[in-house]
C-alpha cells in the first residue's frame, strides 16, 4: 500500500482454483483476487474459502478478497480467519470489504437485518484492527459485545492486513475515507472514479485524516477482441448474466471493452482519474481467458505503464 503516486499495480480476479492461480502468478501481475457469496442467485464460492485457496496456491503476489460482505460474519471469527491466512501468506493478504445487499437472502440466512449492514460494517472495521493486536479486547457496541476476547497469534503484518473498502455510493466513500486503507469501486466510469476520489479526499480532510499510503484500487471488467463491437457484446452478455439485467446501453461506461487501442484508452483514463491498482475481471466466450490475458499483458498493460511513466515525467 506504499506504492508511489504514479505506480501502476495490476491484479486479476480468479476463481481461486489452485492450478489457475499458479498459472496466473507466472504473469507480470501484482495481485490476485477472489470473490464469493453465501447465497447468491448465481453459483459462487464462499470468499474466505476462496481466499484460503489463493494463499496456498501462490508465493509472490498479494492475495485479496473482492469482497467480504462484513455484516455476514462475526468479527472475532473473521479476525481469526484473516490473521491465520496472513501468517500463512507471510503478509500478502489484502482484505477487501463491503456491505452487499444485492442478495437479501444472504442476510436472512445468517439472521442479520439488511437495514443494519452499513452500521455493522462501520463498527466492525476498527474492531477487526483491535482484535489483530493479539491483546484482550473488551468491546460494548451497538451490534457486537466482546468480553476479554483475544485473537492470537497476530497477523503477519504488524498492523494487520490493509482493509480496502468496496462499493459504489456515498456511504461506501465515507467508510473508505474515515475507516479504510483504500477505495475499491466497481461498475464505474473514469469520470465517476475521479468524482469519488475527490469526494473521499474531501471527506478525509474534514476528519483530519492523512491519506498517505491510501490505496486507489479499481475493479475493471475487461473484454478485448479484434472487433470492438463484438467485445462490447461479449461484455454485455457476461455482465447481464451476472447482474440479471440488460447492460448493453451502459457497457461503455462500466467496462473496458473493445479493441486493444480502445481498452488501453479507457484504462489510461482511469489512471488519469486517480486509479493506481487495477483489478481486471476478464469477460470471454467459452470460459478460457488465456487469449484475452495474452493481449492484456502483452499489449494493454505495457501501454498503460508507459502512459503512467510519461505522466510521472
Amino acid at each position: 500500500m506504499s506504492e508511489r503516486e504514479s505506480d501502476v499495480l495490476i491484479g486479476v480476479v480468479t476463481s481461486g482454483a489452485p492450478r489457475e492461480a499458479a498459472q496466473l502468478e507466472r504473469r507480470a501481475l501484482d495481485s490476485l483476487w477472489v470473490g464469493g457469496h453465501l447465497a447468491s442467485t448465481n453459483p459462487s464460492p464462499e470468499v474466505i474459502v476462496g481466499l484460503s485457496r489463493l494463499v496456498c496456491a501462490t508465493e509472490r503476489v498479494l492475495v485479496g478478497s473482492a469482497i467480504v460482505i462484513l455484516p455476514l460474519y462475526p468479527p472475532a471469527l473473521l479476525a481469526e480467519q484473516i490473521a491465520d491466512l496472513d501468517r500463512v501468506a507471510e503478509g500478502r493478504v489484502v482484505l477487501g470489504v463491503g456491505v452487499g445487499g444485492e442478495y437479501p437472502q444472504e442476510f436472512r440466512a445468517v439472521g442479520v437485518p439488511l437495514a443494519e449492514r452499513g452500521k455493522r460494517a462501520d463498527e466492525m472495521i476498527p474492531l477487526l484492527r483491535e482484535l489483530w493486536t493479539a491483546r484482550a479486547v473488551n468491546h460494548e457496541g451497538t451490534f457486537f459485545a466482546l468480553d476479554d476476547v483475544t485473537i492470537q497469534p497476530a497477523p503477519w503484518q504488524a498492523d494487520g492486513p490493509p482493509i480496502v473498502v468496496g462499493g459504489r455510493r456515498l456511504p461506501a466513500m465515507r467508510r473508505a475515507a474515515t475507516l479504510g486503507d483504500g477505495w475499491f469501486p466497481y461498475l464505474y466510469s473514469p469520470s465517476r472514479y475521479a468524482s469519488s476520489a475527490a469526494t473521499i479526499t474531501q471527506l478525509a480532510a474534514e476528519h483530519d485524516r492523512d491519506l498517505s499510503g491510501f490505496g486507489w484500487f479499481v475493479w475493471v471488467f475487461v473484454s478485448i477482441e479484434e472487433d470492438g463491437d463484438h467485445a462490447r457484446e461479449v461484455a454485455a452478455r457476461s455482465l447481464g448474466g451476472t447482474y440479471g439485467q440488460d447492460l448493453r446501453a451502459m457497457i461503455d461506461r462500466v467496462a473496458a471493452a473493445g479493441t486493444v487501442a480502445e481498452v488501453t484508452e479507457k484504462l489510461c483514463a482511469f489512471y488519469d482519474a486517480g486509479a493506481r491498482h487495477f483489478v481486471f475481471a476478464p469477460m470471454v466466450e467459452g470460459g478460457d481467458p488465456t487469449r484475452l490475458l495474452d493481449k492484456l499483458f502483452g499489449e494493454v498493460v505495457p501501454a498503460l505503464k508507459e502512459h503512467a511513466s510519461n505522466h510521472e515525467g
